[in-house]
């Protein structure tokens, strides 16, 4: 496809973009919201371009040891088949050293013809240092001033790469700090004529969108280290520096016209944060058609036929009858069951109640906070039914306190094993994210607040039908209705203290006991109703055509 450049003003930078499972280009949510947008985009021909790293050795592959640890090991299966290289190329600065930076396509295709190109920047090409040629390698590898050289690839390459291939970029944005480097490099490129008039031409082309509510989060380089590789960073700007450390969050929101936080909570943290900058809410969604099963995906087209071009549309759920809904999932779940037996060998059955956790484990997320008290599930078991627990997640391998959760999660599975029947699927990624979230009869989300900015895996299930049981943190605030869209753990106004686990594990056994399970195994049409009600409620607004629509009007135009 030949694609016109004079139409596309808009880039789309962001460190990771989920294109496909066999393409190693993300970690977690903040890629697979990239990737999502940027389907929208292609669904609404939005005329956008995405600019990512190649990671063509991936984030890491992930296996669990007979012990329970996570072994985390190069990607070995890169599928370049769908990507083009490009003949063009860009020349960047980093310290004295001129860097090559090359790049190669993919293209987001739509069925109406219309396309979305990503480029993946490569710095693996002749004639670079053998030092440079690996930082487009590994996602997120290394020590951090590998980071910070990526990042300078990310942005300061990206905008090179565009302008070596005949784009006329009219706004960047800019999803997490990580590709703040393009306003840098916006800023020294501009054509204004003195420093004020620059910083407003810069910033009139730059938008941001902020994911981390903490700083511990956010990438902070000390000076003497960007000066380093970056002689001409402008650190001498009023106000763009403080302590002597670059911090690329405040970078991006020192350059940026329109800043938003990822849901309506994220902007009231994220301006208690950052009260000098006034930042907007866009709350995320997921890519309908993407998370949709494909048992949904024909219910859906046999009774809200336009549902893929409008899924504002999916609010009409209501009109389909309670049995086609759950044999739909039944046939999602099924889908779920079997791959379970081929990867553990575990017998799980379509008539329990299956719960799903699948996420980053990391410790403010609290994986293990429903096994707290196995014990305490086995008493319910026996109290009013069955239960089963999928779990799925990496932990970043510099995380070591996420990796010693999925080994605790891993003994506890092995010490209940005759009790109750719970299995950890390793390798979560796209491909196996669809199924786990179609699957499960509930999804659980135990972050603790206010540390989630948005979350979007409650909305994927939700497109399935599928109801949460959360804390009230990040979107669910805005999609929760308790007992139609799903339940809350405990109440907003929480004190956290050492006992704060405990009580929200106690919370959600109480929920589980008195509420949500006897509901799904004595009320089947009551059950039924709530899997309707999240598909109206939440997945007709909870969409990235949503958002791209929201980005558009504020931000975009």
């Amino acid at each position: 496809m030949e694609i016109n450049k004079n139409d596309f003003k808009i880039a789309y930078f962001s460190m990771e973009i989920a294109l496909e499972s066999s393409i190693k280009t993300y970690s977690g949510g903040l890629g697979i919201l990239a990737g999502d947008i940027l389907r929208s985009a292609a669904d609404s021909k939005l005329p956008m371009v995405g600019i990512t790293l190649l990671s063509d050795q991936g984030y890491f592959d992930q296996t669990i040891t007979k012990d329970g640890r996570q072994e985390a090991l190069p990607s070995t299966s890169y599928d370049f088949s769908k990507l083009k290289k490009l003949k063009t190329f860009a020349v960047i600065k980093i310290g004295e050293d001129k860097v090559r930076v090359g790049a190669w396509q993919y293209l987001i295709k739509h069925s109406s013809g219309f396309s979305i190109p990503i480029y993946l920047l490569d710095t693996n090409v002749a004639g670079n240092k053998e030092e440079y040629k690996n930082l487009t390698g590994r996602l997120y590898g290394r020590d951090k001033e590998y980071r910070l050289l990526q990042e300078i690839v990310l942005g300061r390459g990206g905008y090179q790469i565009l302008k070596s291939l005949g784009y006329n970029i009219r706004k960047f944005h800019i999803n997490e700090g990580h590709g703040s480097f393009v306003a840098i490099e916006q800023f020294l490129n501009s054509n204004k004529k003195n420093i004020t008039t620059k910083i407003a031409d810069t910033r009139e082309r730059c938008i941001f969108t902020t994911h981390t509510p903490i700083k511990m989060a956010q990438d902070i380089f000390s000076l003497d280290l960007v000066l380093k590789h970056q002689t001409d960073f402008p650190f001498k700007l009023p106000n763009l520096i403080s302590d002597n450390e670059v911090n690329m969050t405040k970078i991006a929101l020192y350059f940026s016209d329109y800043i938003n936080g990822v849901a309506l909570s994220h902007q009231t943290l994220s301006s208690q944060m950052f009260p000098e900058y006034p930042i907007h809410s866009i709350t995320n969604g997921v890519h309908s058609v993407t998370w949709t099963s494909p048992s949904f995906q024909a219910l859906f087209d046999k009774h809200i036929p336009n549902w893929r071009v409008s899924n504002l549309s999916l609010r009409n759920a209501f009109i389909i009858p309670l049995n086609e809904i759950w044999g739909a999932h039944q046939q999602a779940k099924r889908n779920l069951l079997k791959i379970i037996k081929e990867e553990s060998g575990m017998d799980f059955d379509e008539n329990v109640f299956t719960i799903g956790f699948a996420r980053r484990f990391t410790a403010y997320k609290r994986p293990s906070l429903l096994l707290h008290n196995v014990e305490r599930l086995i008493d319910i078991q026996g109290k009013v039914g069955k239960i089963q627990i999928v779990y799925g997640g990496k932990a970043h391998p510099a995380d070591e306190d996420g990796q010693l959760i999925i080994e605790e999660v891993n003994r506890l599975i092995k010490q209940y094993k005759d009790k109750i029947k719970i299995v950890f699927l390793a390798g979560y990624e796209m491909d196996l994210a669809k199924i786990i979230v179609a699957g499960v009869d509930l999804w659980v989300n135990t972050p603790l607040p206010p540390n989630e900015a948005s979350g979007t895996s409650g909305m994927k299930a939700a497109h399935n039908g599928v109801p949460q049981l959360s804390s009230y943190d990040g979107w669910w605030k805005e999609g929760y209705i308790r007992g139609k869209t799903g339940w809350t753990i405990r109440g907003e106004h929480i004190v956290v203290d050492d006992s704060l686990d405990h009580k929200d594990a106690t919370s959600l056994y109480d929920l589980l006991e008195q509420e949500i399970m006897p509901i799904y195994y004595k009320d089947t049409d009551a059950w039924r109703e709530i899997m309707r009600f999240v598909v109206g409620v939440n997945a007709s607004f909870f969409n990235t055509e949503r958002v791209l629509k929201e980005y558009a009007q504020d931000a975009y135009l």
